[in-house]
């Protein structure tokens, strides 16, 4: 502490001390009840309030915070080198004082001249009498609980004495705080903002009511002792106060006081009503209720109904009627009915909601009515009207089958209750009724709830003994007596060395201790009827591992059923067993896994009989252990033979144990149990037996170790797909659903009984390329995995990653790809799923088709599938990179000239990616034009651009078509040459696009050419007739006629002039030679003179049937020929046939090549008469003809 003496130098301190500092001078007074602390919030040294006084304020001490007490003033001096509002807090306590009566002072405002450029906390402390409750109006706009700053610089806090703080801002719903004794309020105010008023505080008062409560109903006021404490006051003649419950009945216009202003909330109101009634009527006659009697409170109106016995009651509700629900169930509209009725120690409860079908009740004995009704809830007068009359009977037909019989029987003495057979003077009442003949029968019940008290037994007779039968417990009568509680038997007999065999397929039976149900309250129990009295052979459920029993001569099942449950027995089928001298045979199939199947012998816990002999014949699973326990075994006092455990296996000895030798354990294999029992003692405990089989798994894990390492892009999954729960995998020990090992990675694997079916291997490579012109081609294999992984590869996976400017090519091994679309499927054992790499679907494809190569501008995964990758040799598709292309899909596509080609759209049936573009590049061959048929288009409607199909020929610019999604697109279209077809999808509302687009090659049919060809033949056909115009004139100017004979050794001598043929040309062979000796056919080229002067003639073509090269007589003599009068032309050589005078050899049929056709000239043929070859070099043709060679525009780049 600091003490200056010179206030005159106060300014010159802040200028000198302070000069860096921010200094504030100024008066703080508190008012009565008001306390003010001003502290720092800074941890700042040079941060101090002082106080000034003294004469004439020449005193100064300075301190880290100061209190201003109530009615006190003070000057104060702030100094800190901080910002003085952010660097102080001024808190402001008050105290709200309050009575039963009113509160002191009654606002809770805030002083407005204190200090208010600082941060204020304004506090309000609560003085109050015990379990008074005050209430705070918060003044303005309402407050709403939070957990943040508030941004209007007001923070609102309240907090009773013994909870939480809870924090407020203002704009909310909460428009006033209820505070007991001992709670704070705080309000913390930014520098410079305005608070004034901030509530009004009162203290809330108790409620007072009056009720009036007749002699018949009586009302119990109630608190529950978890809610808060709040006091009820009678205000009688003697005054009556508690904290617990209060009773009324049988007053008028009582004052009811609580100390709480809201009671409802603490105390619940029970109101009970009698009502007594005759035979004939009640008194009242219905349930009355005051509506407005406590009616803000819960309240739990009963009415207790007495009546005589054999009176039945029945209570009608006349309002929307009742509906029964569980006794679990609430109502949500919170009415909520419960009835209770029977005798008064054996009472049947049901519940019932508003809004159903049930709107009459009958009932009889003690019956309570209750109604549950909530706050406020609005109630009738007349909750219900009720009757009394004589117990009316209850009337059930019945129809029987043969061989059964139907037993009525009642199970609780103590009722008056009896069931009625026949009529008139012919009926019969008891208490048990059997009914056994076929026939349709009414049974009247003297009761009208009789299923409380009867039980019904179904039996039906099956005796095979005589005739041999077989068939399924499936009766008809499972549909008698719904709501009583019943129980169905089946009595079978064959004969006496033979067994009757029940059959329980899936999910088979479970044996269950005697005296227990089922989860599903259907039990079965099974009896074998010895000469010794009925045995029980077990009690089962549904669902287990005993799959049939055989048991001897004759025999009952029992299924019991409870009341209003719907009978669902199991499928049993039954037929004739073996011949057999065993008690029964039971068959059970051991479940795979770890399991423990218990099971009884006969009659247990009593005595098995005597000198019998039971057997369990056990289905072990394989790779599985079994293990018998012998849990509790009573044993006999034999008279005769031994009590003995015998164990059978198939090509095995048979191994004997008493009860209390060890039992086999740790075995495989299936194996028979026989219980055989000795002649006893029957006047001691006999033999009983309660044993369990436990099965475990034996199976050896298979160890496999995965080493990635060497295969740095591939990675390897594995994941359970079957449903066998026994099936184990292990990663590093640890027992895992699904199993990722990472590329680079090794992995140790253990499978425990996992079938191939029940587990999938997958793989996945990832492939990248970064710099497309330095990447290679890649062709997609399938690396070696680990041999020791058990299941075969499912599907391979190549992951494609390249940048965004360039596309991946995908092409096929064998050449080509297919589509594999509706109509085009693919057969092959090799299936490629292509898709993107989200996972959007561009198509499945196989070998062997149209497309050529398919262009992907996105990273891309490519799945392959075959049954065995074992046996798949070489790589699936060649991968390079190109540069970019502006369509998201390419398809090259050459179709097949002899069947339809089918073209789908990416991720076909369904529709293609928002905004996405797929291009088919069509190459048409030469002489061939396609159509084009879109054969299934579907449109979306589009929220954003539009949808287009558009078909242009490659090197045009003009397109041949152009749709748009509300366009119909043609529904042929005829391409001549190579074209490219593109579609493109908008950003779809609803609905998908895409499309299905069949081509099919078609042969031309140049018309040009045929008329070409045309004009050019009668052409040629013009100058023929021209010629032969001019020849045959020349021959009639020709007077001499020379004609040449031609002698044939060992031939026929005839005359040229005999030129009758007994054959027409056409239908002869003269125009085809034997041979041909080219000496004669070109001798005049050869320039020998000799040779030409040893020809005599010209040769004028006569039709012969061959040519031979004349050679000279050789028979002895000449012929003698009469020569005709006319000379031989002498004068002039022809070459041999001339065409023009003879027959012209038909041309060969339609050429192979084109070399072969007259429209083609070999450029190594001599331009002589001769032909003969220039060279022996390749075909080099001169194409003669145009027809049918339109050029054909080059596929570019460009042009794409």
């Amino acid at each position: 502490m600091k003490t200056h003496w010179t206030y005159a130098l106060l300014g010159l301190l802040c200028l000198t001390v302070f000069e860096s500092a921010e200094c504030l001078q100024t008066v703080v007074r508190a008012d009565t009840g008001v306390k003010v602390m001003v502290s720092p919030t800074l941890t700042v040294d040079q941060c101090e309030i002082c106080t000034v006084n003294g004469v004439n304020d020449t005193q100064m001490q300075c301190q880290s915070s100061v209190t201003v007490n109530p009615e006190e003033e003070v000057q104060l001096l702030f100094k800190c080198p901080q910002p003085l509002e952010q660097a102080y807090v001024v808190d402001i306590f008050q105290t709200i004082v309050c009575t039963k009566e009113a509160c002191s002072p009654a606002t809770g405002a805030a002083p407005q001249s204190i200090l208010p450029n600082f941060t204020r906390g304004l506090h309000w402390g609560l003085e109050a009498p015990e379990k008074t409750v005050v209430r705070l109006e918060i003044h303005g706009n309402g407050l709403m609980e939070t957990t943040q700053p508030c941004t209007d610089g007001l923070q609102f806090s309240a907090s009773n004495a013994d909870s939480d703080e809870t924090q407020y801002c203002r704009g909310g719903s909460v428009t006033h705080l209820d505070l007991l004794n001992g709670a704070s309020i705080v309000v913390r105010v930014n520098p410079d903002v305005q608070v004034e008023s901030v509530f009004q505080a009162a203290p809330l008062k108790g409620r007072t009511m009056v009720v009036s409560v007749d002699s018949s109903t009586t009302v119990v006021i109630r608190r529950n002792q978890a809610d808060p404490e709040c006091e009820v006051c009678s205000a009688g003649s003697v005054r009556t106060c508690s904290q617990t419950e209060l009773t009324l009945t049988d007053v008028d216009k009582l004052s009811l006081e609580f100390s709480c202003t809201n009671p409802q909330d603490v105390f619940t109101a029970d109101i009970k009503r009698r009502i007594a009634c005759t035979q004939t009527s009640c008194s009242p006659a219905s349930g009355d209720v005051d509506p407005d009697l406590l009616k803000d409170f819960n309240r739990h109106l009963t009415w207790a109904v007495a009546s005589p016995e054999r009176t039945v009651l029945t209570l009608d509700f006349p309002d929307q009627g009742l509906k029964e629900i569980s006794g679990a169930e609430k109502c949500q509209d919170g009415y909520q009915y419960s009835v209770s009725s029977g005798r008064s120690d054996r009472k049947v409860t049901k519940s019932y909601c508003k809004g159903g079908s049930v709107s009459t009740l009958d009932l009889s004995g003690v019956i309570d009515v209750t109604l549950e009704v909530p706050k406020g809830g609005e109630l009738d007068p007349t909750a219900f009207t009720v009757k009394a009359a004589l117990r009316a009977s209850r009337m059930i037909s019945v129809t029987t089958d043969p061989d059964t019989k139907i037993t009525i029987k009642r199970e609780d003495d103590d009722s008056d209750c009896n069931a009625c057979v026949n009529e008139g003077a012919d009926q019969t009442c008891d208490k048990k009724q059997l009914l056994r003949d076929p026939r349709n029968i009414s049974v009247e019940f003297t009761c009208p709830q009789p299923q409380d008290v009867f039980i019904v037994e179904i039996n039906r007779d099956l005796d095979c003994s005589k005739v041999s039968c077989s068939g399924d417990v499936l009766p008809s009568e499972y549909s008698l007596f719904p709501d009583f509680n019943r129980s169905f038997s089946w009595d079978f007999k064959v004969g006496t060395t033979q067994a009757f065999q029940l059959d329980f397929p899936e999910p088979g039976m479970q044996q269950i201790p005697d005296g227990e149900t089922c989860p599903d309250d259907h039990t079965y129990s099974i009896i074998s009827y010895l000469r010794s009295g009925p045995t029980d052979m077990g009690t089962f459920c549904k669902g287990g591992p005993v799959s049939s029993i055989q048991v001897r001569y004759k025999g009952r099942i029992i299924l019991k059923v409870p009341a209003n449950t719907k009978v669902d027995p199991v499928s049993s089928p039954f037929s004739e067993g073996p011949q057999t001298d065993l008690l029964a045979v039971v068959k059970v199939h051991l479940p795979r896994g770890v399991s423990d199947t218990r099971l009884t012998s006969p009659n247990y816990p009593q005595s098995f009989p005597d000198n019998e002999v039971m057997q369990w014949d056990f289905i072990v699973p394989s790779m599985h252990n079994y293990t018998m326990h012998f849990n509790d075994h009573m044993a006999p006092e034999c008279l005769q033979k031994e009590v003995m455990v015998e164990y059978y296996k198939e090509g095995k000895r048979v191994a004997q144990r008493s009860l209390t030798d060890p039992q086999p354990m740790h075995q495989q294999g299936n194996f028979n149990m026989m219980l055989k029992n000795c002649i006893t003692n029957t006047s001691l405990q006999g033999l009983g037996l309660d044993f369990k089989v436990s099965v475990m798994r034996s199976g050896h894990p298979v160890l496999c170790t995965v080493d990635l390492t060497k295969h740095q892009a591939v990675s390897v999954q594995i994941e359970k797909v079957g449903s066998d729960p026994y099936c184990e995998m292990s990663v590093n020990s640890k027992l895992e659903k699904k199993i990722n090992m990472a590329a680079g990675t090794k992995t140790s694997l253990s499978f425990l009984d996992c079938p191939n079916e029940d587990v999938r291997l997958t793989a996945s490579e990832v492939i990248e390329c970064w710099n497309v012109s330095s990447c290679p081609g890649t062709l997609l294999t399938v690396p070696k995995l680990a041999s020791c992984l058990p299941m075969p590869l499912h599907s391979f996976t190549w992951n494609l990653n390249f940048p965004q400017d360039a596309t991946a090519d995908l092409v096929s091994p064998t050449g080509s790809l297919r589509q594999s679309v509706p109509g085009q499927e693919c057969a092959q054992s090799v299936l490629l799923h292509v898709a993107e790499a989200d996972g959007f679907n561009i198509g499945d494809f196989c070998f062997n088709g149209a497309i050529q190569k398919v262009q992907v501008h996105t990273n891309v995964s490519i799945t392959a599938h075959t049954p065995n990758f074992s046996r798949t040799r070489g790589h699936f598709l060649n991968v390079s990179f190109s540069p970019e292309i502006p369509e998201t899909v390419i398809y090259r596509v050459t179709p097949d000239v002899s069947s339809p080609t089918l073209l789908a759209t990416p991720n076909w049936p369904k529709g293609m990616k928002a905004s996405s573009t797929v291009s088919w590049i069509v190459t048409v061959p030469n002489q061939y034009q396609a159509l084009m048929q879109f054969v299934n288009v579907s449109q979306p409607k589009c929220n954003d651009r539009h949808t287009a199909m558009k078909v242009k020929m490659l090197g045009y610019e003009e397109e041949m078509m152009s749709r748009r999604e509300d366009e119909t697109p043609e529904d042929k279209l005829i391409v001549p040459y190579s074209f490219y077809l593109n579609m493109s999808n908008c950003i779809p509302e609803e609905g998908d696009f895409g499309a299905v687009t069949k081509i099919n090659l078609q042969k031309k049919s140049n018309l040009l050419a045929i008329l070409l060809g045309i004009a050019g033949a009668l052409l040629l056909l013009l100058i023929v007739l021209a010629v032969v115009c001019v020849i045959t004139k020349k021959k009639k100017k020709d007077q001499m006629n020379k004609e040449s004979s031609i002698y044939i050794g060992k031939g026929n001598i005839f005359r040229p002039n005999d030129r009758t043929f007994t054959k027409a040309r056409s239908d002869n062979e003269s125009h085809v030679y034997a041979s041909i000796d080219e000496m004669m056919v070109y001798g005049h080229l050869l320039g020998d003179s000799s040779y030409t002067d040893s020809v005599q003639d010209n040769y004028k073509g006569l039709q012969v049937d061959s040519y031979n090269t004349f050679t000279g007589p050789t028979d002895p003599g000449m012929p003698a020929i009469k020569e005709p009068d006319s000379e031989p032309e002498m004068d002039q050589y022809r070459s041999f046939l001339d065409p023009s005078e003879t027959f012209i050899p038909s041309r060969p049929r339609t050429p192979i090549d084109r070399q072969d056709s007259l429209g083609f000239q070999d450029r190594r043929m001599v331009d002589n008469e001769l032909y003969t070859f220039k060279n022996t070099g390749e075909i080099n043709t001169i194409r003669l003809s145009g027809i049918d060679m339109e050029p054909q525009p080059p596929i570019t780049e460009e042009s794409l």
